[in-house]
C-alpha cells in the first residue's frame, strides 16, 4: 500500500504549557478510503525530513487549521512545515494535495496574496469554473480572490469571486478550499481529486 504522509495542526495547551500537533481521525479515514496508508508528519523540520527520506511518501497532503503567521496565526513551525514540504514536492515531483489552510500555504508559496472573507466559515455553498458547478463545505476566514503568480490555475471560484480550487499548470500540484474528510459520507470528487494527482 502507498503511504501519504500529511500535516497536522498545532494546539497550545497552556495549561500544560505544551505545542501539540494533532489531526482529525478523519483525515486519516479520507486518505485510507483513497486506497493510501496515511502517515500524520509532525510540525518539527528536521524530523519531517528525516521520516521522508526514510519511507518515501508516494504523495503529500498539506491539512486544513492554524492560519499563516502572516495573517494572524500563532504557528510559525507549521508555515515551515508546509513550505518546506511544498519544496519537496517540487524537488522530489511528489504529488501534493492542500485543502483549507494547505491550499493557503500553496497559494502563498507561489506569491499569492490572501484577503479576509466573510460568509466562508461553517457553510456550505456553491462554487463553478471548468470542471461545472458543484457545492462544497466551507470553513476558512482568509482566502485568496485573484492570483499574482501565472505557475497556478484557476479551476474553481464561489460566487463572491473567491478561488476555490486552484493546479499548477506543470507540476502535481492541486488545492482546494474545501476539506474533503467533512463530507459525509466522503465525495467521489475529493476521491478522484487524491487518485488523479
Amino acid at each position: 500500500m502507498e503511504i501519504i504522509i500529511f500535516t497536522q495542526r498545532v494546539e497550545l495547551i497552556t495549561s500544560y504549557g505544551e505545542r501539540r500537533d494533532c489531526a482529525d481521525q478523519r483525515i486519516s479515514d479520507f486518505i485510507y478510503t483513497c486506497g493510501y496508508l496515511p502517515v500524520p508528519i509532525a510540525n518539527k523540520p528536521e524530523i519531517m525530513q528525516k521520516i521522508i527520506s526514510e519511507i518515501k511518501p508516494s504523495k503529500i497532503i498539506l491539512t486544513g487549521g492554524n492560519s499563516l503567521v502572516k495573517y494572524g496565526g500563532n504557528a510559525p513551525e507549521r508555515d515551515e512545515t508546509d513550505k518546506i514540504l511544498i519544496e519537496l514536492s517540487i524537488k522530489n515531483k511528489i504529488p501534493l494535495y492542500g485543502f483549507c489552510r494547505g491550499m493557503q500555504s500553496i497559494l502563498d508559496y507561489f506569491g499569492n496574496d490572501l484577503v479576509k472573507v466573510s460568509g466562508h466559515v461553517a457553510v456550505r455553498h456553491k462554487i463553478s469554473g471548468i470542471e461545472g458547478i458543484t457545492e462544497v463545505n466551507s470553513y476558512h476566514n482568509e482566502a485568496c480572490t485573484e492570483l499574482a503568480n501565472n505557475e497556478l490555475s484557476v479551476i474553481m471560484q464561489s460566487d463572491d469571486g473567491v478561488i476555490e480550487k486552484i493546479r499548477h499548470k506543470t507540476l502535481p500540484i492541486v488545492g482546494t478550499m474545501w476539506h474533503p474528510e467533512r463530507e459525509k459520507p466522503f465525495n467521489d470528487r475529493d476521491i478522484n481529486i487524491m487518485k488523479g494527482l
